[in-house]
């Protein structure tokens, strides 16, 4: 199997990149995420990858991370998602957002993605949930029961617009409101 190719970046095009490596240009299907962390043409760089053989073409895979590479592996492993509609979810964010997307049972995110309908967003969630456990670090926070608390709720949505949860503290820590609106406007302003 070829685990990872280091090389030239030949050509950067949709969701694909040619590598060049020992005179061999290998070519990649990418996500959004990793087509977009990648150097232009000329320049070195390694991705981690995954090959897929069909009985008509070998498909390789390119992934930025070894995180990515990993919930790629988890989610061709559900029912009814291929390699493409997995590219296309991990287009939808960094690993660490869409493995807490699904520890937090977010079938909305899921949703949004062209090719994933509810039942698969739901079963994208039950299958991984409890694989994810164990990968989503102590830091991320699982909501299970939903609450009425201003600052909480500003705190979980600055945890969707992206921010850590200790920024997010510190965010809210010198925000003033009453509603959820207010801290989320005033945390947004001191974050700039």
């Amino acid at each position: 199997m070829i685990a990872s190719v280091r090389g030239e970046v030949l050509t950067r095009l949709g969701g694909e990149v040619v590598i060049e490596a020992g005179g061999i240009g290998y070519k990649l299907a990418v996500s959004s995420e990793t087509l977009s962390s990648l150097p232009a043409a000329g320049e070195q760089t390694r991705l981690f990858t995954h090959l897929v053989l069909r009985d008509d073409a070998m498909h390789l895979y390119g992934f930025a991370s070894q995180a990515e590479r990993a919930l790629f592996l988890m989610l061709i492993g559900v029912q009814s998602v291929g390699p493409k509609v997995a590219l296309a979810v991990l287009s939808g964010g960094a690993p660490r957002e869409l493995l807490n997307a699904i520890a937090s049972g977010d079938t909305a995110r899921f949703q949004a993605v062209p090719g994933i309908g509810k039942r698969t967003a739901e079963r994208i969630i039950v299958e991984l949930r409890e694989k994810v456990a164990g990968k989503v670090s102590d830091e991320i926070v699982v909501r299970h029961t939903p609450t009425d608390d201003a600052r909480t709720l500003a705190r979980e949505g600055l945890l969707g617009l992206g921010f850590t949860p200790q920024e997010a503290e510190g965010l809210l820590d010198s925000a003033a409101g009453d509603t959820p609106e207010d801290l989320i406007s005033e945390a947004l302003k001191a974050a700039r």
